[in-house]
């Protein structure tokens, strides 16, 4: 596996919420940078060395309601 992609969202109480698109992996972060790190370390967790991807892909995504 080449690449492991992740769907990122800002969270309600602050901080970033990330979970893996064909994987059963989440984590979270108060910053990007520490969202990154989370998610390198449960993507260290999750797989054995063989089947561990080369890239992570973040797909970052918002949320905005506004009224007319």
């Amino acid at each position: 596996m080449k690449e492991i992609v992740f769907i990122v969202q800002e969270s309600q109480d602050g901080g970033y919420f990330a979970r893996a698109a064909n994987h059963s992996i989440v984590t979270q972060g108060e910053t990007m940078e520490e969202l990154r790190n989370m998610i390198s370390d449960a993507v260290r967790c999750h797989f054995v060395e063989e089947e561990m991807p080369t890239y992570v892909h973040l797909h970052v995504t918002r949320e905005e309601t506004f009224s007319l």
